[in-house]
């Protein structure tokens, strides 16, 4: 057998393996809406871990992250820094999210504020949903995007990059649309022990075949290439949107709808700090990714690639001695990052379109669960298809990708802060801030460049925060609660 066609052999007999766990979880999934979203509010601490897990690590991990090491150096580490902070922010707000959540049967983050801030007409939930699903489609974009790439390179075109992608997508909304959380839950399980083993071995495999160890590594790395160990880095990345790029993503990181909406389905509150406490670990896994990335930038010194993102495949498939059967291992646990989050994305994205822009339409209103449940799983079917679609376009870096989606998805967060601990938080103020935050980051991100080389995201978001602050000061008195309290949370 070829190594080509065993590597394809071993990476469709994962992706089988996959769909048949995905398939088999909806023998234990509740048959209302409730049970396909939050999984019956239910889950527990090691299924709830891996599934904040691949909300995170993802083919921006795999790929991502070793192509900003091999392109940039030192400021990759914001990746890590963010990671770390996050985690900080989730301690502090997810308990208040799960028991209001659990309270009034809230099922998106759209539904959350907009009862913190109610409009006529539900204006704000249908703006936060078209808001979230157009910073979400990017996201899962990157997923079909990475998958293709994968596919593509480690079975050396036998699977070309837009079929690699296809079976991907076809996976994913397979056993998304048939099992709902409790398919992402235990698919995830599988994927998130499958991607750290991985990445753990091919960081280490990678630095010890080429230079005999990563301290070596290391050192060679200072003697022939140093600014690759500085800041700004070789790819003149300031501290300015170094230190903006991590605030932005440590902040817009509660904000994901994707990962806002699992705070509602845990067990309790206990169960959510107990998994905020072990999240760091989970974040080692981006350690030997970006060690693979520091090491391209010595082995391709003679032959730079043309897209970062490809470094890791490179250097794994064509440069390093690695056996086929090793390779299609590796391939696969590449893979589960980019399906375990694409799974997470599509099923939240067809819930919002449902639940907080379809509502909207004359024909859906006040459509009874049994309804919203069909409609949500024919979304997933559709979101996936949407996200393939633009993947063949051939998007940029998986990175910058990423972090505009973090630029705007973050806009939400001055809103919830005040609905949460602010008491002369008011509804206008948020929608003007959102409103404001937003277009002025799709400005800079598009268009003008920002001051001090900040980040488009945090521009907005302090935009963002002035307009809030400043027009709910002057459009209401003090109240004696804050806008959540007033709903029954006691904060």
């Amino acid at each position: 057998m070829s190594d080509s066609l065993l590597i394809t052999t071993i990476t469709l007999a994962y992706l089988l393996i996959v769909l048949t766990v995905g398939l088999s979880a909806r023998h234990n999934q509740n048959s209302s809406l409730e049970g396909y979203v939050a999984g019956g509010r239910h889950m527990g601490l090691l299924v709830l871990f891996f599934i904040l897990g691949a909300e995170i690590f993802s083919a921006f991990a795999f790929l991502g992250a070793p192509g900003w090491a091999y392109s940039k150096g030192a400021p990759a580490l914001y990746i890590i820094a963010y990671l770390a902070l996050a985690v900080i922010v989730w301690w502090l707000i997810a308990p208040y999210i799960s028991r209001l959540g659990r309270l009034h049967g809230f099922l998106t983050q759209a539904e959350f504020l907009s009862a913190c801030y109610p409009t006529r007409g539900n204006l704000l939930g249908l703006f936060i949903g078209v808001v979230s699903v157009l910073a979400m489609i990017p996201y899962l974009t990157i997923q079909i995007a990475g998958a293709g790439l994968l596919f593509e390179a480690a079975t050396s075109g036998t699977i070309p990059f837009w079929l690699g992608s296809l079976l991907a997508c076809g996976v994913v909304a397979a056993y998304v649309y048939a099992s709902g959380l409790q398919g992402i839950g235990w698919t995830n399980l599988l994927q998130g022990v499958m991607m750290v083993g991985v990445a753990w071995f091919l960081g280490l495999a990678t630095a010890d075949q080429f230079f005999g160890g990563v301290g070596e590594m290391f050192r060679e790395l200072q003697r022939e290439a140093p600014e690759y160990l500085t800041m700004p880095g070789a790819g003149g990345m300031g501290w300015g949107a170094f230190s903006t790029a991590i605030l932005v993503s440590a902040l817009g990181c509660v904000m994901w709808p994707h990962i806002f909406m699992k705070f509602y389905s845990a067990r309790n509150e206990r169960t959510l700090k107990r998994v905020f406490v072990l999240y760091p670990l989970y974040s080692y896994l981006l350690v030997p990714l970006l060690i693979i990335g520091f090491a391209g930038v010595l082995l391709l010194e003679d032959s730079p690639l043309d897209s970062a993102d490809r470094v890791l495949l490179t250097l794994v498939v064509e440069l390093a001695d690695f056996p086929a059967w090793l390779i299609g291992v590796a391939l696969s646990g590449a893979l589960a990052a980019a399906m375990s989050t694409a799974a997470n994305l599509a099923h939240t994205s067809a819930t919002i379109l449902v639940r907080d822009v379809g509502q909207h339409l004359p024909a859906l209103r006040d459509m009874p669960d049994d309804k919203a449940l069909k409609l949500t799983r024919y979304g997933v079917v559709l979101i996936s298809l949407a996200a393939y679609l633009l993947a063949l376009v051939n998007p940029g870096s998986l990175v910058d990708l990423l972090l505009g989606a973090y630029g705007i998805v973050v806009q939400l967060l001055p809103m919830l802060l005040g609905a949460l601990f602010w008491r002369r938080a008011s509804r206008t103020g948020a929608f003007a801030g959102l409103a404001i935050g937003a277009a002025l980051t799709l400005l800079f991100q598009f268009g003008v460049s920002t001051p001090f080389g900040w980040h488009a995201g945090f521009c907005g978001l302090v935009a963002n925060t002035a307009v809030f602050i400043s027009v709910s000061l002057a459009m209401r008195s003090a109240s004696s609660c804050s806008p959540a309290q007033a709903l029954g949370t006691n904060t």
